[in-house]
Order: structure tokens, then sequence, then C-alpha cells
């Protein structure tokens, strides 16, 4: 037995001398130098392109196996100049042996110096990078020759691996688009990755410019595990890029699970700014060229396969801040849930600005063409009808198309293609407004159905910011309802249904002042001094009821009880032929009490018939009307002419007094 340890003790020493005097002696008597060409000439056969090494190539076996090599240059495809595609100016890795043994890799270096890479792209499409390969090899085996694949396990080849330092130095890589004229440079790239192995985060430290901007990626990742995949991998980095961006994302990879569940925090940004560091125009044009000056994002996400949630959520835009969380399951069948609270935005800010439409209008002709050409395709309301969705919305502070809301509160919940808007509620203009609607897309048609009302709305600045003039005064009650189906405006317009009323309570219409003409006569006999104030008729109501049915608005009786007028319109409107067939009746009647006084007066009935389209409405008198309608009699104008002319009983009125009196009466 002693006989046998002491033979196999030898043995071994004698292999051990042996290892190293090939590992001390190969280097110092091998010529590397004369397998240069042959290394040359393998590559060029299989890449197909031309290679080249320098003159300094250096071997080491022991302890670490290791090679030097200097000038490395892979030539450009043809056509494409003859800058070289690939050129290294330096690579050296040096590993040891003896843990290979074991099926332990041991790094000390590796590190590439000034790689250089140029990739293009000419006018036909074709980059320098197609078609690597021995000429005339095939690109693909046929399935006869494709190894079979090893699935007896997923884990690495390896037990362990140390990595003492990885880097790139100096780094450049270009891409030229001949076809778009697109060009990007990434110079100055420098990687570091330190503390390289399978059971540790590894260390990363990137830089680089892109097209001259400072680009850099710090932190850690890791461990990766013994089998990739299989064990939770931590994430903390931090992404800067080009002056602007700060991007932060922190977390864990729950492999078991299949799972995400980071932290993401981009720092406040200027996108203006970052389109204008890239050289690019900006993408979106808005009334207002200050916003879009700053945003940010953070939000916690976790995450699988099956589902997204989104908790934390806080997003800032220009001025105003969102909270947020979301939720989204099921892909194949959405069922998506939210929650959004928004301080404050005024949108108009971010709307493209207005544009003079030109009014040259087409031919009878060009306009039946394009009319044809124009019909509506299908639109497929398949994903909608799959969609779940519970969502709720608020807002302190909304303007949108120069109105002003507040307190603006909404809840959308939707399935199996019904969605339903209810509440939507909203402080306006001293008063308040509620809504529901409900979109059905079960069938092929859309269905929707509107009800709103509001109370105490203050109409006169409420109008004045909607359309920028004033129309009417008063305090506004409505109850609107309205149902409509169809895919385009005048399907919608034609199926348009429903009824309400709208009431205005002690107000005025803008721009027309019965009372003030009738007091401008009065001042022209020296009665009573002109007044210079805007030309207003006031009322006590104006109430405007309305039926639909089919496009066709029906007016039964809207009403307007106001100082020397009584008015009362009634007929209707084609909203697809887009006609007027409306009766106007107003009376004037001899008080000027308005508000409030509800006594009968006499007066001139003067009708008036509007017809024609909206573009092109008519206004006439009714003249039948007036010949049959209600003129004082005698004995009412007898009474005007009468009635307190200040001449003492008995006595004659004077003609002079007379029209004093008859003036007086419509004056009162």
């Amino acid at each position: 037995m002693n006989k046998v340890m002491k033979w196999g003790g030898i043995a071994v020493g004698i292999c051990l001398v042996l290892i190293v005097g090939a590992v001390v002696l190969v280097p110092m008597f091998v010529d590397v130098q004369k397998y240069k060409p042959e290394i040359e000439a393998l590559v060029t056969e299989q890449t197909g392109r031309s290679f080249s090494m320098g003159d300094d190539i250096k071997l080491s076996v022991f302890p670490w196996v290791g090679v030097s090599l200097s000038d490395l240059r892979m030539g450009n495809a043809k056509g494409f100049g003859g800058d070289d595609m690939i050129s290294v100016k330096g690579f050296e890795v040096r590993l040891k042996v003896m843990p290979l043994l074991s099926r332990q890799i041991q790094v000390d270096t590796f590190i590439m110096d000034s790689p250089r890479i140029i990739l293009s792209k000419n006018k036909a499409g074709k980059g320098n990078w197609e078609n690597l390969g021995p000429e005339g090899a095939k690109k693909e085996k046929s399935k006869a020759e494709v190894p079979p694949q090893d699935s007896s396990g997923g884990g690495l080849p390896i037990e362990s691996l140390m990595v003492g330092k990885f880097s790139i130095v100096n780094g450049f890589l270009s891409y030229a688009d001949q076809a778009t004229g697109m060009s990007k440079k990434i110079s100055d790239l420098n990687l570091d990755l330190l503390d390289i192995s399978l059971d540790k985060p590894v260390k990363i430290d990137f830089s680089a410019k892109l097209d001259g901007r400072p680009l850099s990626l710090s932190g850690q990742a890791g461990p990766v595990g013994k089998e990739p995949g299989k064990s939770d991998m931590g994430i903390d980095l931090v992404l800067k890029a080009l002056d602007e961006l700060e991007f932060k994302i922190n977390g864990t990879l729950i492999a078991a699970a299949q799972k995400l569940d980071v932290t993401v925090d981009l720092a406040p940004f200027s996108p203006r700014k970052l389109f204008e560091s890239l050289g690019q125009p900006f993408p979106v044009e808005t009334k207002d060229p200050k916003v879009l000056g700053k945003v940010s994002f953070k939000a916690k996400i976790q995450g699988s396969a099956q589902a997204v949630a989104l908790s934390d959520g806080v997003m800032g835009l220009d001025d105003s801040t969102l909270k947020f969380s979301a939720r989204a399951q099921a892909f194949e069948k959405p069922d998506i849930k939210f929650d959004l609270a928004l301080d404050k935005i005024d949108v108009d800010r971010y709307l493209p600005p207005a544009r003079e439409k030109e009014a040259k209008p087409l031919p009878h002709k060009a306009k039946t063409a394009e009319a044809g050409a124009g019909q509506p395709s299908k639109i497929d309301y398949g994903p909608l009808r799959k969609i779940v969705l519970d969502g709720k919305a608020t807002i302190g502070s909304l303007k949108a198309a120069n109105l002003r809301m507040e307190n603006v509160l909404l809840q959308v919940t939707g399935k199996n293609g019904v969605f339903n808007l209810d509440p939507f509620s909203m402080d306006l203009y001293q008063g308040q407004a509620s809504a529901k609607a409900r979109l059905d897309v079960r069938k092929s048609t859309p269905v929707t159905t509107v009800s709103m009302t509001t109370q105490n709305v203050q109409a006169g600045p409420m109008i004045k910011d909607a359309a920028q003039k004033e129309i009417v005064e008063g305090t506004l009650i409505a109850d609107i309802g309205l149902s409509m189906k169809g895919n385009t405006p005048d399907q919608v317009k034609k199926s348009l249904s429903g009824k309400g009323e709208m009431s205005f309570i002690n107000g005025a219409i803008i721009g027309i002042d019965i009372a003030g003409t009738i007091r401008n006569a009065k001042s022209g006999l020296g009665l009573s001094e002109k007044q210079a104030e805007k030309p207003k008729t006031d009322f006590a109501e104006l109430k405007i009821p309305y039926t639909a049915k089919n496009g066709l608005v029906n007016i039964p009786g809207a009403s307007l009880v106001s100082p020397l007028l009584r008015l009362v319109t009634t007929g209707n409107t084609h909203l697809v032929r887009e006609s007027l067939d409306f009766r106007i009746e107003p009376k004037l009647v001899a008080t000027l009490k308005g508000q409030g006084d509800s006594k009968q007066r006499s007066g001139l009935l003067i009708p008036l018939v509007v017809t024609g389209t909206y573009a092109a409405p008519k206004v006439q008198p009714d003249l039948k009307a007036m010949i049959g309608g209600q003129i004082p009699d005698a004995d009412s104008l007898k009474q005007i002419f009468q009635g307190g002319g200040g001449a003492a009983p008995g006595e004659a009125v004077k003609p002079e007094d007379k029209a004093k009196n008859l003036l007086k009466g419509f004056l009162e």
C-alpha cells in the first residue's frame, strides 16, 4: 500500500512539473506571430470581411491564461466606403487556469481599449452589418442539421464566476441612414463592471456622450444566481441623460413568482429643452409655448404577466400635480381600475393654436364627389366590449373651452360594452351642474344617453367666457335630456331625441334695449336725458322648453317676461337640414315695470316669422297676423288719452298733453 502511494505521489509530482514547465516554457518558445496570418485568414473566411491584427500579440499561460492583442480591424461591406466597420486599439483578457478544472471561472481582467463601430444604411435600406458570414454559405441550416437542445437543466454549466474588472474604454459608435438623413454618434463610451459574480450584485458605471451630450448609468444589479431567472434580483440604478433627464429605478425582480416590485422616479425635466438639446423640433404645437416645460413622474410598480398595479403615483405637469393609482389585470379581457386626483389644469393652454379656416368653398360637383368618397368606414367596437372599467377622477380647478369649473368629480364604470358616467358634477359660475351619461356599444351602432341639470349658474360670465361675447345674463336653471345613436355627426343629429327646459331668471338680453328705445324717444321730446349704457333688455324670466325626436327639435312655447315686452316663440328646427321655422309674437305693453309685474297690459302685437337655414336665416313680419291682431280699440286709446293728463275734471285735455299721456302710459 505504501509503495502504491509512493509511486502515485511521484507520478503526480512529475505531472505538476510537466505542467509548470509547459506553462513557463510554451510562451518562451512558441512563436505566436507565426499563427497570425492563419488567424486573419480564418476570420476573413468566416465573416466575409477583411480582418487584420497588429504585431503586438502577447500570450501567457500560468498562473493566468492571458492574451493581449492590438490594432484589430474588420473591413466594411462592399459599397459602404473604405473605413473599417469595427476596429479595436487594444484587447486584453486574463483568467486563472486551475479553477477551470472545477468549473470555476476567475477572470482578473477584461479590457477593450478604444473599440470603434461604424454602422450605416444605404439609400436602398441595406445595412453594412448584414450578410456577415462566408460567401455562398447558407444563412439557415435545415432542421436536420440543427443539433438537439439540451433540456436536462436550466442552470449555467459553471459552479462560480468571479471577474475582478470588466472595462470598455473610450468606445465609439456611429449610425447613419442615407435614406432618411438621420445620424447619431455615441462617443467617449466607458463601461466598468466591478465585482462580477453569480451571488453578489454587480456594480455598474457607464458614461458616454450622445451627439456630444452626456449620458450615464450607475448603480448595481443582481445577483444573477447559478440559475438565472430563478433567483430574486435587486435593481438600484440611476440614468442621467442630455443634462435634462434623471431616472431612478429601485426594487426587486421576484423570479419565483415572476413579479416586478420597483419604484421609478423621473426627476423634473423640460421636454422642450430635451428636444432642443437633441436638435429636433418639438413635436407638439400648443397655444401657450411655455407649457410642457416641466414634467416629473414617480410611482411604485408591482406587476406580473397577469396584472400590473401602480400606487403612490405623483405626476407633475408644469404647475399641475396629479396623484394617481391604477390597476390592470386579465389582459385578454382588460380589467382596469383607476383613481386620479388633479389639483388644477388649464386645458386650453395645451391645445393647438387656432387656425384661420380657408373660405374658398368647393364647387358643387367637387363637394358631391368628396361626400361620396368620404363614407365612414366601419368601426370595430370589439375591444371596448371586452373592457371592464371602474374609474374615479377629481379635479380641483379646471379650465376647458375657456370655461372655468371647480370641484369636478366623475365616476366611470363599464362592462360588456356598456359604459356609465355617473356621477359627473362640478361647481360652475357660482352654481352647480351635474350630469349622467351612458354609452352602449354592444351593437355595431353606439347608443348614447345624456341628462344634465344646473342650479343657480350665472349665465352672463359663463357665456361671455365660452362665446367671447355677451348674449344673455341671469341665473340659469336647466334640466336637459338627450339620446342619440350613430358613428358620425350626421347620424347623431338625425337620431337626436329628448326633452328639457332652460330658464334664465332676473337677467337681460344684451344688445337689444326696447325700453331704452322708448326712453330715447322720450328724450327727443325733452322729457328725459339720453342714457349711454350698453343696450340690453331686462327680463324677469326667459323660459325655453324643448322636445326633440329624430333630429327635429320643437319649441312649444319659449316665453320672455320683460318691461315693455312679453314674447312667445313657437316652432322647430331640423338639425340635419339645418332649417328654421319659428314664429315670434312680441307684445309691447304700456308699462316699464318688468320683474314682478304680472298685471295684464294692452299693447301692439307684432308677429315675426323666422325661416331659412342656420347659414342664411330670414326674419320677416307676419303682415296677416298684424292686420288681424290685437290693435288697441277706441275705448283703450280714449283711456290712455284721458287718464291723468293733469287737467281738472271735466276739462278737455290739450293735444300736447295727450301725447305726453300716451308716452307716459308706455313709460310707467
